[in-house]
């Protein structure tokens, strides 16, 4: 069983992380080939792409053009540390014991717009490219064309390991949208959470991003393999409901607390 979450545009590259252990991105290559595209383009193109403030077009222009391999741990940070989002919040993996980030390492995959697929371990510097930008690069008009097929083979080749192949979808539609479902090897769980509000269930987008952290600690934490173990989450007051559910969409509510 693998996991899948989006990545953060909140990054905290001055905390020390808490292990010395990495390992390096998948598509480097890959990433190389994006980032001397990038460093072409000017702090008001980079506003203009990522509809973002002249301050933060400075920010990012700066992160590419400071881009640059080899990563150590001197340059780099391992992505499961970098991230600060609420997803990454909830997740809390700097309370990860060493067997839970091993463990992590082999069942959680992180989707990136510059990256295209992370482990945990792996080192990364830091950048803000969402997979939804629109960035004509030398494959196509997109990232999504960008990365074509590359992500979903790659997960596909862990799936041959594996006797039940499951996907736990915990990613946003924006990059869980760069993955092929239809040339997926594997059955998807998408998990849904609700929160009570204003006299009805319904996502409330932060609450759901941190659901997605609590759940994917809960997956590592407890070493789950068998995605009908969902069912038992029981974090921060969220609860299965079996009514609302179906078996590729599990429904988790929770009431005001």
């Amino acid at each position: 069983m693998l996991i899948v979450v989006s990545p953060a545009k909140s990054l905290d590259f001055e905390t020390k992380a808490p292990t010395q252990k990495f390992t390096d991105p998948q598509y480097l290559a890959e990433s190389t080939q994006l980032v001397g595209q990038l460093q072409k383009l000017s702090p008001e193109d980079f506003s203009e792409l990522m509809h973002i403030s002249s301050a933060l077009g400075e920010l990012n222009h700066m992160r590419f053009a400071n881009w640059h391999t080899p990563f150590d741990l001197e340059n780099s940070k391992q992505a499961i540390f970098a991230f600060k989002g609420d997803v990454y919040i909830g997740l809390e993996a700097e309370k990860f014991s060493t067997a839970d980030l091993n463990f992590a390492q082999n069942h959680l995959r992180i989707l990136s717009g510059l990256y295209g697929l992370l482990r945990p371990l792996d080192l990364m510097q830091p950048y803000r490219l969402e997979m939804g930008s629109k960035f004509k690069n030398k494959k196509g008009k997109n990232l999504y064309e960008f990365w074509d097929g590359q992500i979903t083979e790659s997960l596909n080749e862990l799936f041959e390991k594996d006797k039940n192949p499951v996907l736990v979808n915990l990613a946003s539609i924006e990059y869980f949208s760069a993955i092929k479902p239809k040339s997926l090897n594997a059955e998807i769980i998408s998990p849904v959470f609700k929160d009570f509000s204003n006299g009805k269930y319904k996502i409330v987008s932060f609450f759901a991003k941190k659901a997605r952290g609590y759940m994917t600690a809960y997956i590592i934490q407890n070493r789950i393999k068998n995605p009908e173990k969902l069912k038992e989450f029981n974090v921060e007051g969220y609860r299965y409901s079996e009514e609302d559910s179906t078996p590729m969409q599990p429904i988790f509510l929770r009431d005001p607390q």
